[in-house]
């Protein structure tokens, strides 16, 4: 059949391998979990696995595809931009088939909604293309390099599943070639399913540690290497090991840093960017002799080394080392490829992450106020941010110096412990901040005019707060506090006595609720302590909230005397630890002693 520019499709050869694979216009549950697979890594609403017949294209593999066309499995080769990867042998990558001279006017594009398109050539074991592994798009998308080396990667490994296929055709075929072609499928399916296990393993990975020891699952049972190494160049050149925890100490910091002119198998390969392979131990001394003492200190008798590829280069290497000579096969070295390309990728996210989580608690050091110069009264807080996330979140604290003898204490949660959350947390903040200098109007009064505004400057904010003022008792004796509480844990009074609850709450922040806010008050005697919180110090997704809530009075009043920082981390240390759920602020506020 004849192309646009009059080329030909190839015909009977490539014809009878697609006929090997038994494959037609009928959903395939091994192919279509695949597609599936390749769309949750690549995040497209379209994934095909598309064989091209003479006159029609077929999807065996479909995930996504709308109807009629999830129920016929084929179209005509009119609305094909797989023939394109067929005639060419080459990917075929279009950021809008609206506008690209290669596709426009295809009728994929207004019936099947085909916009942004990346596909892949799958072949057989002749190098023929069958046809294509495509992602698609119904927006325009520019393509990333790592997401066309990943689609590459899946395109490789679903070639390898239809080869499988005419393999087992060729079985039945030739029986004297049974036994052979038998082990290389089944060789085939071991490394598509590696390759298919470390894409997705890999990508839950958050430091170099996690990526070691993923490598070290995946290839157990197969390689079975006696050590498996990631070695990282720096910006001078010099190697660091990343995989020091599985190895003996001595061994570890002998290599935890060293130059790059060093011969050993992760220098030598990620300075010259092809494979090192070691087969023996006479191989490890006359190629790398500076590794060979290690070799010997470890029973180790053969490595291979393989390059990590980075975006200007090699970063470094990935090593496999065994105890037993060991000769890696063709195959064997081109998983080994496909494997360190999943773990540069799955390094740099963790590079990223760490990266992230530095900008995170920069921003949650800006985010969080200087304290006042509050005497008479003392005046502490302390905030920690959840035990997993970006180590930044939407609680936060507050105090501000209205004049002499009043205090403006505030203490609010904004749900969730990422940046967004404490982006609205900032905002937030920012605006009580303004009202609180620039109005004298009651807690109540106050809290509503901020919910007011948010809502009309379009900031839809959730939150719960509260906000009090604490100022010398009309009377002249002591102080008295002022609050109101929308929706928030409720502050604790400690005094000699013990603790108690300061009760009194209204709807959140943000709901648009028409319910009226509320003040109220109460006489705070000589050296008595308030404390305001966030619910993270309490709640927990184990224990009952009244419990906690008890043991918290019990603890606060055994602490009642003690310095306030003293007071925030025990309740800290006892009441969240270093694995707590959520973000927790705390702010405590302690009037003069009588006897002071």
């Amino acid at each position: 059949m004849s192309f646009e520019d009059g080329s030909a499709l190839p015909a009977a050869d490539r014809l009878s391998a697609l006929a090997r694979t038994e494959l037609t216009a009928s959903p395939d549950p091994a192919f279509d979990r695949f597609a599936g697979l390749v769309r949750t890594v690549l995040r497209v609403p379209v994934v095909l696995v598309s064989l091209v017949e003479a006159g029609r294209q077929v999807f065996p593999g479909a995930c996504g595809l709308g109807e009629p066309w999830g129920q016929r499995r084929q179209t005509p080769l009119s609305h094909s931009f797989c023939q394109h990867v067929v005639v060419s042998a080459a990917p075929l990558i279009v950021e809008d088939a609206r506008t690209d001279p290669r596709v426009a006017g295809n009728l994929a594009i207004t019936d099947l909604n085909v916009v942004g398109y990346a596909g892949m050539p799958l072949t057989d074991t002749t190098g023929q293309v069958l046809g294509s592994l495509c992602a698609i798009d119904t927006a325009p998308r520019r393509w990333t390099e790592d997401e066309l080396a990943l689609l590459a990667d899946f395109a490789a490994a679903c070639s390898d599943m239809l080869r499988l296929r005419i393999a087992n055709s060729l079985l039945h075929q030739r029986e004297e070639q049974a036994t052979a072609l038998r082990a290389s499928a089944i060789a085939a399916s071991e490394r598509t399913r590696l390759l298919l296990r470390a894409s997705v393993e890999l990508a839950d990975t958050g430091t170099a540690d996690d990526v070691v020891s993923v490598v070290r699952q995946l290839v157990t049972g197969t390689l079975n290497p006696s050590y498996v190494g990631v070695s990282l160049l720096d910006d001078t050149g010099r190697v660091s090991l990343q995989s020091g925890l599985s190895l003996p100490s001595r061994v570890a910091e002998r290599w935890d840093l060293y130059a790059g002119t060093t011969v050993t198998p992760s220098a030598a390969a990620a300075r010259s960017g092809v494979p090192v392979l070691l087969p023996d131990l006479a191989a490890v001394y006359e190629v790398t002799p500076e590794a060979a003492v290690t070799f010997e200190e470890m029973g180790w008798q053969s490595a291979a080394s393989v390059p990590l590829p980075g975006p200007a280069g090699p970063v470094g290497a990935l090593t496999f080392v065994w105890d037993k000579p060991y000769t890696l096969d063709a195959a064997e070295q081109a998983v080994l490829a496909a494997l360190a390309g999943y773990v540069a990728q799955a390094l740099r996210r963790a590079d990223y992450l760490f990266s992230r989580e530095n900008v995170a608690m920069v921003l949650q050091k800006a985010l969080l106020p200087d304290l006042p110069d509050a005497a008479p009264f003392e005046l502490a807080a302390r905030y920690e941010p959840a035990a997993r996330g970006e180590h930044v979140g939407g609680d936060w604290y507050d105090a501000v110096r209205l004049h002499d003898q009043h205090l403006a204490l505030v203490v609010g949660d904004v749900s969730g412990h990422d940046m967004r959350a404490a982006a609205r947390m900032g905002r937030l903040r920012s605006k009580l901040r303004l009202l609180l200098v620039d109005r004298r109007e009651s807690p109540s009064a106050l809290l509503h005019r901020l919910d007011t505004a948010s809502q009309a400057l379009g900031d839809r904010i959730t939150a719960t707060a509260v906000l009090a003022y604490l100022n010398t008792d009309p009377s002249g004796h002591g102080h008295q506090l002022h609050w109101s509480n929308a929706g928030h844990p409720s502050p604790l009074l400690i005094t000699g006595a013990g603790a108690s609850v300061l009760d009194g709450r209204d709807p959140l922040l943000g709901l648009r609720s028409t319910a009226a806010r509320t003040s109220h008050t109460r006489h705070l005697p000589p050296g008595s302590t308030v404390l305001f919180y966030t619910d993270g110090l309490i709640e927990t997704r184990r224990d009952a909230l009244d419990e906690r809530e008890r043991r918290l009075h019990e603890s606060a009043a055994a602490y009642a005397r003690a310095p306030l920082t003293e007071l925030l981390d025990h309740l800290y240390t006892a009441f969240a630890g270093d694995d707590h759920e959520d973000d927790v602020a705390m702010i405590a506020v302690r009037t003069p002693d009588s006897r002071d």
